[in-house]
């Protein structure tokens, strides 16, 4: 909620049950318990209604699906897994005092760029015999390693640990003086969200 409302949108993962492909409008909880995360979507707000604390929710699916291509689903349960698996960036300020960095011939030059063209798919990297394994167009579709967004492998993880660069969001925000709900559709009366058309 922290991060909705003070820096925008996050992307998270979740479970599609059949209900939520026939969604027409009004705040979706599952009751199917589907925690399979196969999709990704965009949270771009929160709020409540009649008592039913929601995300408002951003998907692909087109206008003419949900609510003009949003969906409102139950917030505090972990609905559809959508509290499971979120992603977000910090952007690094460079337009107030307007610093650009240009790169530089030394950089341009290092021997430590990769000027590779890989064939398609490319080779994975095997650290236990320090080579690459390359796959057959065959084997790609059907290892669930590489195929597409899958979101079964294991979450990334830093080996020298996360390193923060930037205050957390509820590190400057206590969770209590958070507003009851955001939507970056109509923020201080603009919308901060780009063209919804398909």
């Amino acid at each position: 909620m922290n991060e909705i409302y003070q820096r925008g949108p996050v992307a998270c993962g979740i479970a599609v049950p059949q209900a939520l492909d026939d969604y027409t409008g009004g705040i979706f909880c599952d009751e199917t318990g589907d925690m399979e995360i196969v999709h990704d979507i965009s949270i771009v707000g929160y709020g409540e209604e009649q008592g039913q604390k929601y995300w408002m929710v951003r998907n692909s699916w087109g206008t003419h699906w949900g609510e003009d291509g949003f969906f409102r689903v139950c917030r505090g349960t972990n609905n559809i897994a959508i509290e499971s698996d979120c992603a977000w960036a910090t952007p690094k300020d460079t337009w107030t005092d307007p610093v650009w960095h240009h790169t530089t011939e030394e950089e341009k030059n290092d021997p430590r760029n990769d000027y590779t063209v890989y064939p398609w798919p490319q080779p994975e990297f095997d650290p236990s015999t320090n080579s690459t394994k390359e796959f057959e167009d065959s084997e790609f579709l059907g290892n669930s390693k590489l195929s597409g967004c899958d979101l079964s492998s294991p979450s990334s993880t830093f080996s020298m640990g996360e390193v923060k660069n930037s205050p957390y969001s509820w590190d400057l925000i206590p969770k209590e003086e958070l507003p009851e709900g955001i939507d970056w559709r109509n923020k201080d009366g603009i919308n901060w969200l780009s063209w919804n058309k398909n």
